[in-house]
């Protein structure tokens, strides 16, 4: 995503996920941002669509599709796989939401409507994620792509490890 209605994220913006922060008002705060974002370039935020990424907001970790469909479910919105798939589909094309493809699950994006290059910190134990910020275009796969004559449109940056919560319980 990067047009002039989207600001850019610098490259040193800090990884957003492990820290200790007020979540209510993170959630609170991100949920509106949404609902001005679609009101101004007129998308839909219909109330499963919103309720997909209240759930993602709230947990800080992947969810996969299933476990939303459950949430779903048991908040009155349908059971049939389409609904959930459906409102993720809209999330991640506006980018609302993630895709972390190690885990087939979905984690809320942490600079909604910027364009950025997203890297994912992922907790083998627990599923919290943090998203940080990567450059690939600048580093060895940027130089590779450039040899080979490769315009990099899209990467997908997932690294594996301890969150500092289950550092410090191991």
């Amino acid at each position: 995503m990067t047009s002039d209605a989207h600001p850019v994220i610098g490259k040193d913006a800090a990884p957003v996920g492990f820290q200790e922060h007020d979540h209510q008002s993170c959630v609170a705060t991100a949920l509106t941002s949404a609902e001005v974002r679609c009101k101004a370039e007129g998308l839909r935020l219909t109330p499963v669509r919103r309720k997909v990424l209240e759930m993602l907001l709230q947990e800080h970790r992947a969810l996969g599709a299933y476990a939303i469909l459950d949430r779903l479910r048991d908040e009155g919105f349908g059971s049939q796989p389409p609904v959930a798939y459906r409102a993720l589909e809209f999330l991640v094309q506006n980018g609302f939401v993630h895709k972390i493809e190690r885990l087939n699950a979905f984690v809320a994006c942490s600079h909604p409507g910027a364009a950025h290059s997203p890297a994912f910190m992922i907790c083998r134990k627990c599923d919290a994620v943090a998203e940080a910020q990567s450059a690939p275009s600048k580093g060895v796969l940027g130089a590779a792509a450039r040899a080979a004559g490769f315009e990099i449109e899209r990467t997908v940056v997932e690294a594996e490890g301890l969150c500092p919560d289950c550092t410090e319980k191991a």
